[in-house]
């Protein structure tokens, strides 16, 4: 696949940034609410076994590898239009997406025999997430690669998507937490369906609206030609598994989702559960969003002097180093575990930051070893990639919630807290320190190759 810059589009601008910041903010609107209450959400309001909504999401895994390379295929081959060859997608999928979403919250059903829930939440769920939800972020995470051909605009394009994904993340994880709970007789903090349904409307509704402004604010500039030669699955799959950077970025997604919606899937059973405080817990959406923010400002920066991946390696070991800390620590207090939490995220807000600037780094570094490029290809693997890492943090977290005695009877039992507490800490813990390791043995991309790449490309285009 050939490219070719247009020149005759405006430049590369705060317009484009903040435009692609609107998209992760749109995919968030439905992704984090899923992955902070969905579980919860079936096993409190629906009554369905917290192991059973793991096995789900682990088995929804099998129908992506199919539509996500599916996908990327059909946005490899489509056709450019006059706004683009991704940007298009956006309108095409936005409204379906987001009606899935809001359907997966139907607490209307709660009466209804036990085998019609299941079925309704299995249904929901792969409608949401393995067609719709893919059928939008593939297109806009491939569009990245189109925005712009500079790996500094990239790893900002990068870094605003973050900003997005972490907004939205403070909008859900802030307000959420304050409205969806009911207090019962004791004094406990019991979820509300109908208040759930509610929260889900509204975000579907935000989704949409950030799809559109993501739409109007975004150029491609970098003309991604069809790719029209016969489709070859088996040339594909030697493609990809021949493909070291590729398979690095790959597992070590995996490993930040592991760390990154355990917390967010566990942050919705340790404040309410163990220290009977969802203030502390609307609290944490707002501080991982301000410590992501933060970082925001130095990120690029660094990366930029010491390499992504050298800066990611550090970043994550700091991380399982403080939750191992908070581990011991075994403290009692919401706001002493919030203090640790703000500090463990800034490990992952840093490599949050500068993954999606890593992914197009495979791109290019595909684009040099075999002279093709294959935007679509390469991102649906990743995005199937994230989604190994939701299932195994969703498979994880519900497994070990069944494996201590969590259910809606048992949920505020002192052993069952207790166990709710340690899982917090250990899975991150472990989490973080599996992707220090993928990172530093398995993912080839430093700093000097990515600018031998950036180089090699840049003296490819001024040929044509």
């Amino acid at each position: 696949m050939e490219t070719k810059t247009n020149k005759t589009v405006k430049p590369f601008g705060i317009s484009d940034k903040l435009g692609y910041m609107f998209g992760d903010f749109g995919n968030d609107f439905t992704f984090i609410l899923s992955s902070m209450m969905l579980m919860k959400f079936y096993s409190d309001v629906m009554g369905v076994s917290v192991g059973l909504v793991g096995i789900m999401m682990t088995l929804a895994r099998f129908v992506d590898a199919i539509t996500d390379v599916t996908m990327g295929q059909i946005v490899d081959r489509s056709k450019a239009t006059a706004n683009g060859k991704f940007k298009p997608w956006l309108l095409r999928m936005c409204g379906p997406v987001a009606v899935a979403s809001f359907l997966m919250y139907a607490s209307w059903f709660r009466n209804m025999p036990m085998a019609f829930k299941i079925f309704w939440m299995f249904f929901t769920y792969l409608l949401w997430g393995s067609v719709f939800y893919t059928s939008v972020n593939i297109p806009y995470g491939s569009m990245a690669s189109a925005v712009s051909g500079e790996p500094k605009e990239r790893a900002q394009l990068s870094n605003f998507r973050t900003i997005g994904a972490s907004l939205a993340g403070m909008v859900i994880g802030v307000v959420l937490p304050i409205i969806v709970y009911n207090t019962d007789a004791n004094g406990n903090k019991v979820l509300s369906g109908p208040k759930v349904s509610i929260a889900a409307l509204i975000c579907s509704v935000g989704a949409v609206i950030c799809y559109i402004l993501c739409y109007k604010m975004c150029t491609e500039r970098v003309k991604v030609e069809q790719k029209t030669e016969k489709f070859d699955l088996v040339k594909l799959l030697k493609g990809l598994i021949s493909n070291k950077a590729l398979i690095g970025i790959v597992l070590a997604s995996v490993c930040m989702l592991l760390v990154q919606l355990t917390q967010q899937t566990m942050s919705t059973y340790v404040y309410p559960n163990y220290f009977r405080n969802t203030v502390a817990q609307s609290a944490a959406g707002l501080v991982g969003t301000a410590v992501i923010l933060i970082m925001s400002v130095f990120t690029v920066k660094l990366s930029t002097k010491f390499g992504r991946k050298e800066l990611a390696v550090a970043a994550s070991l700091f991380g399982a180093a403080v939750n191992a800390v908070l581990f011991f620590v075994q403290t009692k207090s919401a706001w002493v575990f919030l203090g640790f939490y703000a500090v463990s995220y800034i490990g992952l807000g840093i490599f949050s930051l500068i993954c999606w600037a890593m992914i197009t780094d495979v791109i290019d570094d595909t684009e040099v070893q075999r002279g093709e490029r294959s935007d679509g290809e390469i991102y649906s693997v990743y995005s199937f990639a994230r989604k190994l890492g939701q299932a195994a943090s969703s498979a994880v977290a519900g497994g070990l919630l069944t494996l201590i005695g969590y259910t809606a009877e048992t949920q505020f039992d002192p052993n069952v807290t207790h166990g709710i507490y340690n899982l917090s800490c250990l899975v991150p813990a472990i989490g973080f320190a599996l992707l220090a390791v993928v990172l530093a043995f398995l993912y080839p991309l430093n700093k000097k190759r990515v600018e031998s790449n950036a180089k090699i490309l840049a003296e490819k285009a001024a040929k044509k």
